[in-house]
């Protein structure tokens, strides 16, 4: 799981019962009160309490609110032939979100090192079976300094190692300081995220004021990043299925209780004055968390509860205890789907 790039974690102004819970709801609400006993069905109009569970549900973004934030390998154009395509490529079919919290856990829960972990993963899903082996040469694998990124390296790593190449990894820091070496062919691959690659390289190419280049359709992000990429001598894979972007979160019994699958089930049983939604302090400002959930779902909270962090612990602990109806995490959040 890698820091949100669309929210950072906003400073609580109190903090509460050691949950680092500070109440910004609308209407007055001060998020100081525990949440009363939850109703066993939620009155249309009313919203739904939260309810404390062990286990943590996603809701589908059914509505394709945040955008398409899929792994996707970046490779400089003077490194791309069929041998490397088909190699990265290998890693991504065998990613889908699931995969790559499973992949995560091994990491954050299990403690193993990326290395080890992605040779775990490659073994258990088969990447390397029938790769063809390349012209072959050496081969520099970039990653950005969080553990999924280094992960996905190795994943690389191992196929284009059995497509006949030598290949090492190298974790450089943040994108501001790879992305560069990546264009200069200083190193030849990273694994790279679709939606915010596309908005960087734009940003770059045209300036802070460029349009957003990224959608909630994969398919129109990758024809943006793609046209950006040639620009910058940068060729993409096909994009994994695995996504890490922001999501929303309940308990599996809130789930339950309501019948809840999507954002949209959300929207029709649990809009109103007791539902609470805990997020980040800049969240209900912004189009990818409190204000994208009311104008794209037309979802309404009775109050707000700002975290000391996004998407980390203390937000899940508000959501497990039953604070918090729904609260902020990330999709491959190793946490998740256990």
């Amino acid at each position: 799981m890698r820091t949100s790039t669309r929210l950072a974690a906003g400073a609580a102004a109190f903090t509460l019962a050691a949950l680092g819970i500070a109440g910004c709801g609308s209407k007055g609400s001060s998020g100081t009160a525990a949440p009363p006993p939850p109703p066993t069905t939620g009155a249309s109009g009313e919203g739904c309490f939260g309810n404390a569970g062990s286990k943590l549900v996603v809701l589908e973004d059914d509505k394709h609110l945040q955008l398409s934030d899929n792994v996707v390998a970046a490779i400089n154009d003077s490194a791309n032939n069929p041998a490397v395509l088909a190699a990265v490529n290998a890693v991504s079919a065998a990613l889908d979100t699931q995969k790559l919290i499973a992949l995560n856990r091994m990491v954050d829960v299990d403690r193993h090192t990326p290395a080890a972990a992605a040779a775990t993963f490659a073994q258990q899903n088969n990447i390397t079976a029938g790769l063809a082996k390349g012209p072959g040469g050496n081969l520099k694998v970039g990653a950005a300094n969080f553990s999924e990124s280094e992960e996905i390296a190795n994943l690389y790593k191992i196929a284009l190692t059995a497509a006949g190449y030598k290949v090492t990894v190298q974790t450089i820091g943040n994108r501001e300081i790879y992305e560069p070496q990546l264009e200069k062919n200083q190193i030849q691959i990273v694994p790279e995220y679709a939606a915010t690659m596309a908005d960087f390289l734009a940003k770059k190419q045209q300036g802070a004021s460029a349009p957003e280049a990224a959608s909630g359709d994969i398919d129109k992000t990758m024809s943006s990043l793609t046209d950006l990429g040639t620009k910058a001598h940068l060729v993409f894979g096909k994009p994994a299925a695995a996504v890490d972007t922001n999501a929303f979160a309940v308990t599996d019994v809130t789930a339950q209780r309501y019948n809840l699958k999507t954002l949209s089930d959300f929207a029709a049983k649990c809009s109103g004055p007791n539902t609470s939604l805990a997020g980040p302090a800049e969240c209900p400002q912004r189009p990818f968390c409190q204000a994208g959930l009311q104008d794209t779902y037309g979802i309404h909270f009775g109050k707000f509860l700002s975290m000391s962090d996004a998407g980390g612990p203390v937000t899940k602990k508000a959501i497990t205890d039953g604070v918090a109806t729904i609260g902020l995490v990330f999709s491959s959040d190793s946490s998740l789907g256990g």
